[in-house]
């Protein structure tokens, strides 16, 4: 009896130590100084209102660690003598994945006894702090959090002031109102491919992102005004970070969720080494479930992705990193109305013709980057990369005949006739090399040099079918090398504690036809006070445009054809930013910028009386001759509002007002297509933390609201009654006098997100469900020529009430 009370005491006191356990967590990283890139010895870090108080100081690695810290938030206090403090809040603690974090602090100017060291919150704070001006950083955190982000790297730049897309369900980047061609992409320092599945051949659009925010390190979006590293761009930088695997032990993770379902490995080498390796797998989930035979889905669209990110420090050659990104994608759609797909013959189809669209995409990033400390006062940097993309697009002209069934008289479609009409194999490789070299020459000065060489291997083939279908008409067909090479110098010139600026050139050339652009840049960020920044910048920029334009085949009166436009010149662009920050306690920061980009070299369709410019192209191409003699501006003002997650809540309030014009050689200003005239975005999110018996959940709820003036758009030909009056037999459908005059409606959106999250020993689980466009409005966005509507027109739509369900656990 005796026994078998002990062990039943034994037992309970152990049942009770389980579940009364608190669930702890490591927290370690690495911190080196801002400029040079050198760990920082002796570094104090401190866990701000822990009990019993906990601090530790970097080895000589540049590392601290704590051990068996409580799940939760935590906030972080970096000091270093002779350097500027900082403070990191709300850093979240999980059973399931170790805190590991890169750091970097910057060496203060003023001698040591007049240096008065205080905590500087730096959210939303430029990683690149060459990047004084129109760049915000990223955190994983914020691409989590934010609604209507779907778990995508790039719909969570439209939560951001001047940021918006077309609101037609896929993810382009629309800049301050430029083409969202012109964004530049970049993984870990280089240029890569749109990271998007289905994109499109503009690198512009796409559906969904080959990007995995669980992968992502804090990144760098830039608006306008660039810093002197970055070139062959005009609209946006978005410079996205990789995080390194945890290089002591291994983790892991599983999300299954509506769009894709993925699993993450990551891990140390060996133990001791401080390499690590991070991998990735994504394949979408309805897919994965048709081919299991589980459900029988007609047109679903196929995609899968990975990416990965291998660091292989050494004791005396520097720190290699290898990393990748590659993406396959395909859909098949029949009847492919505008609303569903955009083809190059939507809205000017009769009654009896139907398309069929057939599309596969794929996508494919890898790279070698090599850092190597000289001395202790410059480190130089290597990259080595490949990249490429293709898209294989058929797009079936099909014919029916209308007929009724002579018993029941319902009425039924027969194809009479299938025929491919627009056929495009569009094949990009690209091979990167680019050396930068950076020295520290003091606290004050930090300069850096680069050059960095691109060759560009095209494979393009396009045809359609001429209007008596019997022949076809080669638009495009070419196999062509083309490269640049491009330098800069920048310099980061710190004046005072107070005033910093940064100046150089960009110096871009074109190899394809000798084309040159010298490009200088300077910015400056003057800390007025100790809550109170001006920032100024000025850069000029330039930009090949797509290169399927350079090639193109334009038919002559006499039936022959030229190539007329192999000697296009860049595109350029001046840019001018001036903006205001007002920090308003340690929480809330207020923020305004008026920027104006005057666009000038645009290629412009050769013709006195066409208003066609290469920078409203879209996925429907105009094969014409193009001159350099077309200019743009846009300008605006952007306000925001924002407080950073603190005590369990946020809210982000930003507005713009803006233009963006156009002139082709006809003299008429136009907006252009994305000139929507305002954005408003209004966030929030409260976070319900220490919830359950055991005090290890966590529940939040966010909310997005967002309006915008619509897309200007080219109407169709109407009579003076106002109805529609289009030429099919002679091919008038548009009427280009108007074009891009007005929208149709103004767009609005509410977005609703919750996520639950509850740790376990060794386990993270979390449960996500967004809803986006909760009211399902459907504003029109353009119009097409439709004969079975009563008024014959149809019309494109803003996306609509969409909700995605995603779980994950982490361990």
């Amino acid at each position: 009896m005796r026994k078998f009370i002990s062990s039943v005491l034994t037992i309970s006191l152990f049942t009770a130590l389980v579940h009364g356990q608190t669930l702890r967590q490591t927290v370690r990283g690495t911190i080196v100084d801002a400029d040079s890139r050198l760990p920082l010895v002796g570094a104090g870090i401190v866990i701000l209102d822990s009990d019993p108080w906990l601090g530790t100081t970097t080895d000589e690695r540049g590392e601290f660690r704590f051990e068996r810290i409580g799940i939760g938030r935590i906030t972080l206090h970096l000091s270093y003598i002779g350097y500027g403090s900082k403070t990191l809040p709300d850093l979240e603690v999980n059973s399931g994945k170790e805190l590991v974090l890169n750091l970097t602090m910057q060496e203060s100017i003023t001698k040591l006894g007049e240096v008065v060291i205080r905590a500087v919150k730096t959210k939303g704070d430029a990683v690149n702090d060459m990047s004084l001006i129109s760049t915000r950083s990223i955190s994983l955190e914020e691409t989590k959090r934010y609604a209507g982000s779907y778990n995508d790297p790039a719909r969570i730049l439209t939560n951001f002031a001047g940021i918006t897309n077309t609101q037609n369900g896929e993810n382009d980047i629309i800049v301050r109102g430029n083409s969202p061609k012109y964004v530049q992409w970049r993984l870990e320092g280089t240029e890569i491919t749109n990271p998007t599945h289905f994109a499109d051949q503009n690198a512009s659009k796409g559906g969904i992102s080959a990007l995995n925010n669980s992968l992502l390190a804090t990144s760098d979006f830039s608006t306008g005004a660039f810093s002197p590293e970055y070139g062959d761009v005009l609209s946006g930088v978005y410079d996205i970070k990789l995080r390194a695997g945890n290089n002591e032990k291994f983790e892991s993770s599983f999300g299954f969720g509506l769009l894709g379902t993925d699993f993450t490995i990551e891990g140390p080498f060996k133990k001791g080494y401080g390499g690590s390796f991070l991998v990735n797998f994504r394949y979408s989930t309805i897919s994965l479930i048709s081919k299991l035979g589980l459900i029988n889905v007609e047109g679903t669209l196929d995609f899968q992705d990975a990416a990965f990110k291998v660091v292989l420090p050494t004791k005396r050659l520097g720190v290699f990193s290898l990393f990748g990104l590659g993406g396959l994608s395909g859909f098949s759609v029949e009847d492919a109305k505008p609303q569903i797909a955009s083809t190059p013959n939507n809205g000017t189809n009769p009654a009896e013709i139907t398309e069929d669209f057939d599309k596969d995409t794929y996508l494919a990033n890898y790279g070698l980057n090599h850092t190597i400390n000289l001395n202790k006062k410059s480190y130089f940097k290597t990259t080595l990369s490949y990249s490429s993309t293709g898209i294989d697009e058929d797009i079936f002209k099909v014919r029916t005949l209308k007929t009724y069934h002579p018993q029941t008289g319902a009425l039924l479609d027969s194809t009479i006739d299938k025929k491919l009409n627009n056929r495009n194999r569009s094949a990009k490789e690209t091979y990167r090399g680019a050396f930068t070299y950076n020295y520290k020459l003091n606290a004050k000065n930090n300069a850096q040099i680069g050059i960095k060489y691109a060759l560009f291997q095209f494979n393009y083939n396009q045809s359609w079918l001429q209007s008596n279908e019997a022949d076809r008409f080669t638009a495009v067909d070419f196999k062509e090398n083309a490269g640049t090479i491009r330098s800069f110098i920048s310099w980061k010139h710190r004046i005072n504690n107070g005033l910093t600026m940064v100046g150089g050139f960009h110096t871009m050339h074109a190899l394809l036809n000798h084309k040159n652009s010298i490009e200088p840049r300077l910015a400056f960020n003057w800390k007025l006070n100790g809550t109170s920044t001006l920032n100024l910048g000025y850069g000029k920029h330039s930009t090949m445009e797509s290169i399927h334009n350079y090639f193109v085949k334009v038919i002559q009166s006499d039936g022959s054809t030229i190539e007329p436009n192999r000697n296009l010149d860049l595109l350029k662009a001046h840019h001018i930013v001036l903006g205001y920050e007002k920090r308003i306690g340690e929480n809330i920061r207020a923020k305004t910028e008026i920027y104006y980009q005057h666009l000038y070299d645009l290629p412009v369709e050769n013709n006195h009386s066409s208003h066609y410019a290469t920078i409203n192209e879209g996925t429907e191409l105009k094969y014409v001759t193009l001159v350099n003699r077309g200019s743009g501006k846009n300008y605006g003002l952007e306000l925001t509002v924002e407080r950073f997650f603190d005590k369990n809540y946020y809210f982000l309030v930003n507005g713009s007002l803006y233009n963006s014009k156009y002139k082709s050689l006809e003299g008429v200003e136009r907006n252009t297509v994305f000139n929507g005239n305002y954005l408003v975005n209004i966030l929030f999110g409260k976070e319900f933390s220490n919830i359950g018996k055991k005090k290890n959940q966590t529940l939040t709820l966010n909310g997005k609201t967002f309006l915008s003036g619509g897309q200007k758009y080219i109407p169709l030909l109407r009579g003076a009654d106002g109805k529609v009056s289009v030429e099919p037999v002679n091919n008038r459908f548009w009427d280009y006098s108007k074009a891009y005059d007005d929208k149709i409606e103004d767009l609005y959106q509410v977005t609703l997100s919750a996520s639950y999250k509850w740790n376990r020993p060794k386990t993270t689980h979390e449960i996500f469900i967004n809803l986006d466009n909760i009211t399902n409005n459907e504003s029109k966005l353009t119009e097409y020529y439709d004969e079975t509507k009563p008024d014959k027109t149809g019309y494109t739509s803003q996306f609509g009430f969409f909700p995605n369900l995603l779980y994950r656990v982490y361990f």
